[in-house]
């Protein structure tokens, strides 16, 4: 019997500890505080949604609140969607909010907007999210900037089945650009009055030339991308800038659909530009390639026996691509002043034979694996038909090969009686580690005069360092100090820098001139 009654005082003394107010919640008075007043959207385009923004609201009272309503002020009309705490809400609204004493929650916003939904005059889109009601009532605004564009995609047909481009034996969501577009016009010429964005990959069949004209913008959502077909050509026609805080203003620009900063330099966001065999007269002029899996992807061409290349490049960055900045595969390719940056394995790759030819080019890629590399030469593909192809010519002059790790240039041979390369006055990073390649014959860089002309050899991160101005920010640019100034064969180098510069004897190696940079 006392066990019983101690238990009950037990069990008495814990349920009236446990009544306390602490869910006894007062109606807001509109002492709410927010991390901003204003969520200011990224630019996006026409119907395609945002990134998602956040919102963290403070209950800094000593006491359990509850706030009346969470709203939207345009209601079931507005192009925004949020979730509060977690929670998604009857018709838009939040009703009955409960917030603990100095306590916080996270509202998630984003938007998917058409143009026409836009003020005409700004291109902004507005709304409010609205907290409590009457007098106590507090706001956070919410403001998009839209951008209109011309939107490339495959039909959908009757049957629900959508355009695809045949590849082999596959098929790929494609379609085919049309001249005569009810929308867009001709389809063939892309020009800079506003972006284009494609949606899977636009086609260029036999015959067909797709021209780009300077300042236009291409961009590319997720597995989408460019293919020009069997016959058939792409003239890239960016001109140089003639403002100098905006050096990219009239080059023509190729990069992934998503506009906020957050995605500028990430790899990955579209696939490539396919220049499929037989492509031909494909030249890239004053462009830029950006954030793709592969930037340019060449193969065969109309082969090895046309006198002039089948793709030209002059004045051509490539930056942040997840596997190749350029993989070439039996190609015939010309390039001046190219410049290619960080690439997840090689930034220029010219496998299976071909031709290729680049002076004042710079060659750089810092990715973080100990695999990746700069230039790649290669005249094999094991299981192909035929397995080897023969390495016609590749000729390096006057061009930087670096990067973050020992050795950023790599030959690959099979025995085959045509392998031909030469670099003539190149900068090229390669720590013959434990003196692995010291007899290799492919690697005699100070014996070897028809290979190696003339050619600085950057052993560590220490010599011959081409000091450049900023990788991670892709700028290429070589300093004062650089171990490239003046150290190039000035008989090749006839024509302005990347950025229309002229080349002032002696003469720099790379794709720029060398410049003072600016103290911080």
């Amino acid at each position: 019997m006392r066990n019983l009654l101690f238990l009950l005082f037990i069990i008495s003394a814990i349920s009236l500890t446990s009544c306390r107010n602490d869910f006894e919640f007062k109606p807001s008075s509109g002492g709410l505080e927010f991390s901003r007043d204003t969520i200011y959207f990224d630019t996006v385009f026409s119907n395609i949604g945002s990134s998602t923004y956040t919102l963290k609201v403070y209950n800094r009272s000593d006491e359990d609140i509850s706030i009346p309503s969470i709203r939207l002020r345009k209601g079931l009309d507005s192009k925004y969607r949020m979730t509060v705490d977690g929670m998604v809400g009857n018709n838009r609204i939040f009703e009955n909010v409960e917030m603990l004493a100095k306590d916080s929650m996270y509202i998630f916003i984003e938007t998917t907007v058409d143009i026409s939904e836009a003020n005409p005059t700004d291109f902004l889109y507005t709304d409010q999210i609205l907290f409590g009601q009457g007098t106590s009532e507090q706001k956070v605004e919410l403001v998009t900037l839209i951008q209109d564009a011309y939107f490339l995609y495959p039909q959908r047909f009757d049957d629900g089945t959508t355009e695809t481009l045949p590849i082999g034996d596959d098929e790929i969501y494609g379609f085919v650009l049309d001249e005569n577009d009810p929308i867009n016009g001709n389809e063939y010429i892309w020009n800079n009055s506003k972006p284009y964005v494609i949606y899977g990959y636009a086609a260029v069949p036999a015959n067909k030339t797709l021209v780009v004209e300077s300042g236009a913008q291409i961009h590319f959502h997720a597995e989408s991308g460019l293919i020009i077909g069997n016959e058939g050509s792409i003239k890239v026609n960016g001109l140089p800038s003639t403002n100098p805080e905006n050096p990219l203003e009239n080059h023509v620009i190729f990069q992934g659909d998503r506009l906020e900063p957050l995605y500028e330099d990430v790899p990955g966001q579209w696939g490539t530009i396919w220049l499929t065999q037989g492509s031909k007269n494909n030249e890239f002029t004053n462009c830029v390639i950006k954030n793709g899996v592969v930037g340019l992807l060449i193969e065969g061409n109309t082969g090895l026996t046309n006198p002039e290349a089948d793709v030209k490049l002059k004045n051509v960055q490539i930056y942040d691509h997840s596997n190749y900045g350029i993989l070439a595969r039996t190609a015939h390719i010309k390039g001046e002043n190219v410049v290619i940056n960080s690439a997840g394995q090689i930034a220029l790759a010219c496998s299976y034979g071909g031709k290729y030819n680049f002076n004042h080019s710079t060659f750089n890629n810092n990715w973080a694996s100990s695999r990746q590399l700069s230039v790649y030469l290669n005249n094999y593909i094991e299981g192909a038909l035929p397995e080897v192809q023969p390495m016609e010519e590749a000729t390096f002059t006057n061009c930087i090969i670096y990067g973050s790790n020992q050795i950023q240039m790599l030959i690959d041979k099979v025995d085959h009686p045509t392998f031909n390369y030469k670099f003539d006055h190149c900068l090229i990073k390669f720590n013959n580690i434990n003196n692995t390649y010291t007899t290799d014959e492919l690697y005699l860089f100070a014996t070897d005069n028809q290979r190696y002309v003339n050619c600085i050899i950057a052993t560590n991160n220490s010599v011959a360092n081409p000091r450049f101005l900023n990788v991670i920010k892709n700028q290429l640019i070589i300093g004062d100090d650089s171990a490239a100034r003046g150290q190039a064969n000035s008989a090749f180098s006839g024509f302005p820098d990347i950025i229309e510069q002229p080349r002032i004897s002696p003469t720099d190696i790379g794709a720029y001139n060398h410049t003072v940079f600016e103290e911080d």
